[in-house]
């Protein structure tokens, strides 16, 4: 499995990291042990969790997926061969990026995760009411401490991003080393244009997620009465429109040629975009995770390429 560094931070991680949203909801404690076990079997390093993580599920309150990501951790008994990334500041609990916010929030994630230190702590999203100057003080003191290796920004436009990137030159404190905007064969505007730009120039990795547009780009959504079969149908919904159905079309033709599935051909497509270091997926069986993994190793001729940019423009 070739891994790719994630910006400067040190990190490197394969070309698939595994969405944690669905530890404690659609996959529960058993379930999700078995995709993590059989994901690092398979050569993959990298989880992605937040603390909010699932507190929009009925019942739950927050905090679920990295309870049992961090069970998993310690039933594996080791830590050094897996990339822990997980994410401060859209919690009710913890709803900003105050550096009081910071110093409570990852302790309380530390303790759920049960490990001493995050790979990759990220701003789960902008935070303009606090100075940029106070967030990344905050991770410094974190990172000084052993409890955090490197920082990442999830949901920033390219401004702020860059604006961050400039403080942190200009006052040798830690840089975001990673961000995380949503990207995939439908949703290209938020990421192509300006900050990938930013990514790229900057040297910034980019993990991407709704990869499979919840799931749309497998192909299993194709009308509103398949929605009913998903609790992320109504996300689907909006995919169902002239350009959704022409993307479709183009991945059907694709997969039939390269004898892959629509949910490899697109993730083959975003694993091969400009800057992209992972894009995050998730799965709740066995089964999809296999065919999703079966992605990294897919390589796009240049004229499919052409096809699929096509279908999606």
């Amino acid at each position: 499995m070739n891994h790719r560094p994630l910006g400067r931070s040190g990190l490197s991680i394969a070309p698939i990291m595994f969405g944690g949203n669905v530890f404690g909801w659609t996959a529960d404690e058993a379930t999700s042990f078995a995709l993590l076990d059989a994901f690092v079997a398979a050569g993959f390093n990298a989880i992605d969790t937040a603390d909010v993580y699932s507190a929009w599920a009925p019942g739950h309150s927050g905090g679920e997926s990295e309870t049992v990501l961090g069970n998993w951790l310690k039933r594996r008994g080791r830590r050094d061969d897996v990339v822990i990334a997980t994410k401060v500041g859209m919690w009710a609990r913890h709803p900003d990026l105050k550096a009081t916010t910071i110093a409570a929030a990852v302790e309380e994630s530390l303790t759920r995760l049960k490990t001493d230190y995050i790979d990759l702590y990220q701003s789960h999203q902008d935070d303009e009411k606090t100075p940029q100057e106070e967030v990344l003080e905050a991770y410094s003191r974190l990172i000084k401490a052993g409890k955090v290796r490197a920082i990442g920004a999830s949901n920033f436009s390219a401004a702020r991003l860059g604006s961050a990137l400039d403080l942190a030159e200009a006052k040798d404190l830690p840089r975001y080393d990673s961000v995380q905007p949503a990207y995939n064969l439908y949703n290209r505007r938020e990421f192509e244009g300006d900050l990938a730009t930013v990514a790229i120039e900057r040297s910034v990795g980019v993990i991407s997620y709704f990869g499979l547009a919840a799931g749309f780009l497998t192909g299993k959504y194709r009308s509103e009465a398949d929605l009913a079969q998903s609790p992320r149908g109504a996300r689907v919904k909006a995919y169902l429109d002239e350009r959704g159905f022409r993307i479709l079309a183009a991945l059907d033709a694709v997969s039939t040629e390269l004898g892959a599935t629509p949910a490899q051909v697109a993730l083959a497509w975003l694993i091969g975009r400009p800057g992209v270091t992972a894009p995050i997926v998730s799965a709740t069986n066995l089964n999809q995770l296999a065919e999703i993994l079966k992605a990294a190793r897919l390589v796009l001729p240049a004229e499919v390429v052409a096809k699929l940019d096509a279908a999606s423009a």
